[in-house]
């Protein structure tokens, strides 16, 4: 069974094979990972969130057709050196902050076959010590400190930590679902500490343990590629990584889930992609009060609902 350790989680998985289906035809030559958010890929505000964690190390699960990716966090000393004979700082700074966030390194997952499957890629990688996995298409408010909560939370308990956000019962089938042990739960930051008694994929509404959702950050103890190694496939004819965290539940292994109570956007969706983009720029500095000028004239010159624009 795990325990508390003293050796600090300082490496992040992140999983990028994926196809990118719901934004084709764009994904179709540009990995879905490197869509702009406002003007910064996705990919780069998840490795941000790594580093300012403390995780510098960071391994992307890359498949065929992502070599731009690779690209993406290479130098571009061209580029750079036409920057500054222009004198342009300021996209001289931007180009080298997406190099310099992190030591970031890259494995081919093979064939795509799940989630756990991606995460079991990382295993020479990871080694025997803890390790943060972050899915792209969840970015997490800078303001809001969900991965640190969450390094906390193994640090002290041991095992394994997951985030999650109560989506509504109505919307629970759509994603993996915890059951918990009932009580009073300790709060980190406005975040709920939870003990996770019982995992299960895309339960239908009425047989879900509750309205809790698993979103994409875990940290995970290294027994999980033990598991993972013997998790058969599951829903979809995919390695699910919740498949393994319930095995770990029923093992004895303590998995704790925190409750996110902050700012998260998803880009995986299209609506919510084109949400998470206004939504970003409209706090910025520069681009935010003309924008927001914008969207208040834009608006109150809609259409009332179900009239045809003009």
């Amino acid at each position: 069974m795990s325990s508390p350790t003293a050796r600090p989680a300082r490496k992040a998985v992140i999983p990028v094979a994926g196809m990118g289906t719901r934004f084709l035809p764009a994904t179709k030559a540009v990995p879905k990972e490197l869509l702009p958010v406002v003007d910064r890929p996705a990919l780069e505000y998840i490795v941000e969130e790594a580093a300012r964690a403390g995780l510098p190390e960071v391994l992307m699960v890359t498949g065929r057709n992502k070599a731009a990716i690779e690209d993406f966090f290479d130098r571009t000393p061209e580029l750079e050196a036409a920057l500054e004979k222009k004198g342009d700082a300021d996209r001289l700074a931007a180009v080298h902050a997406s190099t310099d966030l992190a030591h970031v390194h890259f494995v081919r997952q093979g064939e795509a076959r799940g989630l756990g499957h991606a995460v079991l890629q990382a295993a020479a990688f990871v080694g025997d010590e803890p390790f943060a996995v972050l899915l792209g298409d969840d970015l997490i408010d800078t303001r809001d400190h969900l991965l640190e909560h969450m390094l906390a939370v193994q640090a002290e308990h041991g095992g394994s930590v997951i985030a999650l956000l109560d989506v509504g019962r109505e919307n629970i089938d759509k994603y993996g679902a915890v059951a918990i042990e009932p009580g009073e739960q300790p709060v980190i930051d406005g975040d709920e500490v939870v003990r996770v008694t019982g995992l299960v994929e895309k339960p239908p509404v009425d047989e879900a343990p509750s309205s809790l959702a698993i979103i994409g950050r875990y940290v995970l103890a290294p027994p999980i590629f033990e598991v993972l190694r013997e998790t058969p496939p599951g829903r979809g004819d995919e390695i699910q990584l919740t498949d393994a965290l319930a095995t770990l539940v029923e093992r004895g292994e303590p998995v704790h889930g925190v409750v996110f109570s902050g700012r998260r956007y998803d880009t995986g969706d299209r609506l919510d992609y084109l949400k998470a983009v206004v939504r970003l720029a409209s706090e910025r500095d520069d681009l935010g009060p003309p924008l927001r000028s914008w969207l208040r004239e834009f608006v109150a010159d809609l259409p009332t609902e179900g009239a045809s624009p003009s």
